[in-house]
């Protein structure tokens, strides 16, 4: 049995009082709400904090509230299993309460928060594993090595996001309340990540996720697709994430998000402004799915072979994008593999 190393427990009953603990205790202190992930990395000593700073506690980071037309705000305390279940999320903004429900496994689910996934640590195959692999092989440069694996000639690390949650949110025009030490700032979804395999957050280490504001629905609609190997509890090898506001059959603003192809979310710009003020065609699919491609550039670093997940890109591209569009019968299930 691999057995968490030992540390001190904080808990907070104040998303400020949080934010002070963090800020004080600097580089030795981590936060932690369901720790679904944060957990199994310190037990197998990819993260080794001193400090738990506990979230779970803090009331007023749980629960849903707002409307349609005013949008909503979700507490980043929130489990991924009620933001699934929520009835108006269901209704107005699918593809996040799609995500959501197919985080990890029910279990998971109830334990682990959307703030949580929004903030999930980058993934490697040659950083998820135990610390006596790791060593065996040589360490990376995530952690304890000075190589990237995956790319050993690249300065960087290029482990990929694995968040369900994030790209949608990015998809959706999504804002994030972040409360630090020093005060609080509201940014877009997109300003949270950077393109970097190590520090792919943007925010202080201090600053903590309170609140997810979802805009008005506004006529929005939205998908969510992800591919895995099982479709139990896998992280996404591949998420695509699309939202349209349509006019009939015609596309008057759209947005494509995809995750787990890159060290952050990867928006396909090219690809939404190809759709945007166009009827749908399976002509105009198929070029939208191969313009969504081009940003995504799977290295060995996942599950599958690159090229496939290179490829299937475009299948789910075009899948989510026709079932945006109503097209049914070009739509397939998020979990059938091309």
């Amino acid at each position: 049995m691999i057995r968490l190393p030992s540390f001190t427990y904080l808990a907070p009953t104040t998303v400020h009082d949080a934010a002070r603990l963090m800020a004080e205790h600097r580089g030795d202190a981590m936060l932690v709400a369901g720790g679904t992930d944060l957990y199994p990395n310190m037990k197998r000593r990819q993260f080794e904090p001193k400090v738990l700073v506990g979230l779970r506690a803090i009331r007023e980071l749980s629960g849903i509230r707002g409307s349609a037309q005013g949008g909503f705000t979700i507490g980043a305390g929130t489990t991924l299993s009620a933001v699934a279940a929520h009835r108006d999320i269901q209704r107005d903004f699918p593809a996040l309460a799609t995500a959501a429900g197919l985080v990890s496994s029910p279990q998971l689910r109830n334990m682990g928060t959307i703030g949580g996934n929004v903030c999930v640590d980058t993934r490697c195959n040659y950083y998820n594993q135990s610390y006596e692999w790791r060593r065996a092989i040589g360490f990376c440069m995530k952690k304890d090595g000075d190589i990237c694996l995956v790319a050993p000639g690249s300065s960087r690390c290029w482990a990929v996001s694995s968040s369900d949650t994030a790209p949608v949110l990015w998809a959706l025009g999504a804002n994030l309340r972040l409360v630090g030490a020093d005060g609080e700032r509201t940014v877009p979804m997109a300003a949270l990540y950077q393109d970097d395999g190590i520090d792919y957050l943007a925010k202080r280490p201090d600053e903590i996720v309170a609140d997810i504001e979802l805009p008005p629905a506004d006529g929005w609609r939205s998908v969510y697709l992800k591919l895995r190997r099982r479709g139990s509890f896998d992280f996404p090898v591949l998420g695509v994430a699309v939202a349209a506001r349509m006019e009939g059959d015609v596309v008057r603003d759209s947005r494509i998000v995809l995750g787990a192809v890159a060290s952050q979310p990867r928006p396909s710009e090219k690809a939404a402004a190809a759709l945007s003020g166009q009827r749908v065609t399976r002509e105009l699919i198929a070029h939208v799915a191969d313009l969504a491609a081009g940003p995504a550039k799977p290295l060995d670093n996942t599950d599958f072979t690159h090229p496939y997940r290179k490829k299937v890109t475009r299948v789910f591209v075009a899948r989510a994008v026709a079932a945006v569009a109503g097209l049914s019968e070009l739509g397939a299930s998020s979990e059938e593999v091309a």
